[in-house]
């Protein structure tokens, strides 16, 4: 201890903390306990005369007395090694130690006491000094290990709470009480509750848990260091999506930190501190789940045979994991890239060991790759997911399109009818909308082929498209691609102020493509209920604030300008299209114009066979034929609108 206090001051560091101090020696605890019994000696003599007011030692010499009770407790002190245990950490043991030491004292006492009565003809001391003695010693050895125990509690969990955040819960509830509770009865977690948030005006005088609650008002109008604040838990679940952004708001506003906990049903009290975690701007955007028929789904699926193709990507990926949880015969998954293919193998045959699984390194576009599956496997059901997404690469490269988005949807429909597949699910996009770059228009020519499939003579697949937004958090969506920046310190880059898109997760996404593949009847576009569009000016700030920054002074915003094929604003319905409602509110039917079989056919034969001859203008020339709303938008395909 010396040398670490040495340490300390000659180091030239002045602080010395508790957590340095080592446990005292023993014999110092013995000595401070015997300082205690004497205490209790001069105590226990002053209550007696105050009480009887009259003599109670017979003996002629009172410090012989004290020396003997003193003498006898301190054997029986070290006899039991009453001082042996670190104080700090003390038991009942200890307690129970101390009672007995005490006790045997009292007792050998006694016990001299009555035989110098025998032997004397009188008592040396009185037996009523002799329990309040014990009583008294007994108490002030207790309340010195009470002390030191607490001393050392109270300064462990200030200093514990130095180093943690200091939280309100928003919200007066059962479940914001009981998220608070958890955090209290769980001191390894690295938050303090200071107080409850809440918006109603009656609860100024009122407190929960012995802590206070604040009004809204309150926040609004005073600062985190007013409060002396670091941020707030919400319960997401217990809030619309408006109540949410309103809180949030005010919360960015005052630049608080957002952590998200979750509901009670799903929290274990285990795992709470991994449940904790800052909000993310994928919560903000989130909307109620499609809530599907799942008995339905479940039949669809149960015991079948099912394709997914483009297996290892964000939608084809979630949609494998989905099917699973419906026990199918046999989950076929198609995909040209290796390693995400190789990945998500590993995944699912450690989630779903009791599910078959083949995995299929192969091209959607060659025919003979993909056609022995088809004759071998007898598939129920067909997810067609694969396909090029990124607007400047396939702005750049439209022979890679046709040959991957146009001619592998031909592919893999056309031998989905041929072998007499139950469904074929295709997804599409927003950007299939009124077209302004060539991966748009790729998918619409491939939703237009698909669509003329269904009126075949002979057909019996139902063929069913859906049309998405972006996907959060799916392969080069934005939300990853800033969040990279942020992590990096920016710049977060924008291509230009106005722009906005739809966004929906990759659940949700899953979701409407396994309930289109139950209700679908065959030839519809079924489109999503998405909300608002979203800002990406706005996500881009709100990301940067939610990370801890503040936008263009931590962290900068440039703007770089609308890249080859993209617009400002995307559609999910065309201006000459109708729709249709379905029973699930959030889901509508799109009333896109079709083209026949043959006309359609023969267009993707010419502009396959333009792409084969590496033609990039014909390709694209040929496609604004077949989607004659296809008007490229800072392209240098412009010049062919002219």
């Amino acid at each position: 201890m010396y040398s670490s206090f040495r340490k300390k001051i000659f180091g030239g560091d002045n602080v010395v903390n508790l957590s340095d101090v080592r446990y005292l020696p023993r014999w110092i605890i013995l000595v401070i306990d015997i300082i205690i019994l004497v205490m209790s000696l001069f105590l226990s003599t002053y209550t007696i005369e105050k009480i009887t007011q009259k003599e109670f030692i017979y003996h002629e010499d009172k410090s012989v007395v004290f020396a003997f009770i003193i003498l006898i407790n301190t054997m029986f002190m070290y006899f039991f090694k009453t001082y042996a245990g670190i104080i700090r950490h003390s038991t009942f043991i200890d307690l129970f130690k101390l009672l007995i030491s005490c006790f045997c004292t009292m007792t050998v006492i006694g016990v001299v006491n009555l035989t110098y009565f025998w032997t004397m003809g009188g008592k040396f001391i009185l037996t009523p000094f002799l329990v309040l003695y014990f009583i008294i010693s007994f108490m002030g050895l207790f309340l010195f290990r009470l002390y030191v125990k607490e001393f050392f509690h109270i300064v462990r969990e200030y200093r514990r709470s130095a180093l943690k955040k200091r939280i309100l819960v928003l919200g007066i509830d059962e479940q914001s009480i009981a998220i608070a509770r958890a955090i209290l009865d769980n001191p390894s977690l690295p938050y303090q509750v200071v107080g409850f948030l809440t918006q109603r005006k009656d609860s100024k005088r009122a407190s929960l848990l012995g802590k206070p609650i604040y009004e809204k008002r309150r926040i609004e109008e005073t600062t985190k260091e007013d409060l002396i604040i670091d941020g707030v838990i919400i319960v997401k679940e217990m809030m619309s999506k408006d109540e949410m952004n309103s809180w949030v708001n005010l919360f960015l506003e005052k630049d608080l930190n957002i952590f998200k906990a979750p509901s009670v049903q799903k929290l274990r009290d285990s795992d709470l501190g991994g449940a904790i975690r800052n909000l993310q701007i994928e919560d903000l955007l989130n909307r109620k789940p499609i809530k599907i028929e799942s008995e339905e789904v479940r039949s669809r699926h149960f015991n079948k045979n099912i394709l997914v193709t483009g297996g290892a990507g964000s939608i084809g990926s979630e949609i494998v994991r989905q099917v699973a949880q419906f026990n199918p015969a046999l989950i076929v998954v198609l995909d040209q890239a290796e390693t995400p293919l190789y990945d998500i193998e590993l995944e699912v045959k450690e989630k779903f060991p009791h599910i078959r699984f083949k995995f299929v390194l192969a091209d959607v576009s060659n025919m003979y790759r993909v056609e022995p599956l088809f004759q071998t496997y007898n598939f129920s059901m067909v997810y067609h997911a694969a396909a090029y997404k990124h607007v400047p690469l396939v702005e750049e490269n439209p022979n890679e399109a046709i040959r991957v988005n146009v001619l592998g949807s031909k592919n893999i429909a056309v031998l989905s009818s041929r072998y007499k597949v139950n469904r074929f699910v295709m997804i599409s996009t927003d950007k299939a909308v009124n077209p302004t770059n060539v991966m748009g228009a790729s998918k619409r020519a491939a939703e237009l082929f698909v669509q003329s499939l269904q009126h075949v003579e002979g057909n019996t697949t139902k063929f069913i498209t859906t049309r998405f937004g972006n996907v959060l958090g799916s392969n080069g969506s934005v939300i990853p691609h800033f969040k990279k920046q942020i992590e990096a310190g920016g710049p977060v880059t924008i291509t230009h102020p106005d722009i906005v898109r739809y966004f929906m997760t990759i659940p949700e996404a899953c979701e409407l493509v396994l309930h289109a593949g139950t209700m679908g009847r065959g030839g519809e576009i079924f489109v999503f209920d998405m909300g608002e569009p979203v800002k990406i000016l706005d996500l881009a700030r709100r990301m940067i604030k939610l990370s801890g920054f503040e936008p263009n002074i931590d962290i900068k915003i440039i703007y770089t300008g609308l890249r080859p094929g993209e617009k400002l604003y995307e559609e999910l319905l065309s201006d000459n299209a109708k729709t249709l409602p379905t029973h699930n509110e959030k889901i509508m039917i799109s009333k896109d114009p079709a083209m026949a079989f043959l006309e359609i056919e023969g267009l993707i034969d010419l502009v396959t066979d333009a792409s084969i001859m590496k033609d990039k203008v014909e390709v694209v020339k040929i496609l604004k034929i077949i989607v004659p709303e296809f008007r490229s938008n800072n392209s240098v395909y412009e010049i062919l609108d002219i």
